[in-house]
């Protein structure tokens, strides 16, 4: 079930990684490298209201992020924000987080707000070529 919330966040060419419960897509707007946004495919507006399905798979799902951005990343720590203010939806704002710089394609990505909260306000926007690109690329560390 993809709901508003997926598709305004660029399905299916953000797509990562399709779950039976959740989908893992490239957040366009990049806080810092491999930003991601994690998405329950579900109509529910509230955590507690995702089947019990949901949290199981929710399990292998960040095992799977996790190992997928430490070996392209070597992310120190992942902020999850589940903020759903304006996207109502369930999902997480997945944000890898570093000392210092990260790059991609001749681009570099700073942590500009490490150790801090992240400087969401900050983020690199990607542009259509580079969505395809770094799509691509986080997919290829994900398990089939």
């Amino acid at each position: 079930m993809i709901n508003d919330t997926i598709k305004k966040f660029g399905y299916p060419a953000t797509l990562v990684k399709d779950y039976d419960h959740w989908v893992v897509l490239l957040r366009p707007a990049q806080v810092t490298l491999g930003s991601l946004i994690v998405a329950a495919k579900s109509d529910a507006e509230d955590f507690g209201a995702l089947s019990p399905e949901h949290f199981t798979e929710l399990k292998m799902v960040t095992a799977d992020v996790s190992s997928a951005l430490g070996s392209l990343i070597s992310h120190e720590k992942l902020n999850w924000l589940m903020l759903m203010m304006v996207d109502p939806h369930v999902h997480f704002h997945l944000i890898p987080r570093y000392d210092g710089t990260r790059e991609w394609m001749g681009q570099e990505f700073d942590d500009k707000a490490w150790p801090g909260p992240p400087a969401l306000g900050d983020a690199f926007k990607l542009s259509d070529d580079q969505i395809s690109g770094m799509a691509t690329w986080l997919k290829s560390s994900f398990p089939n």
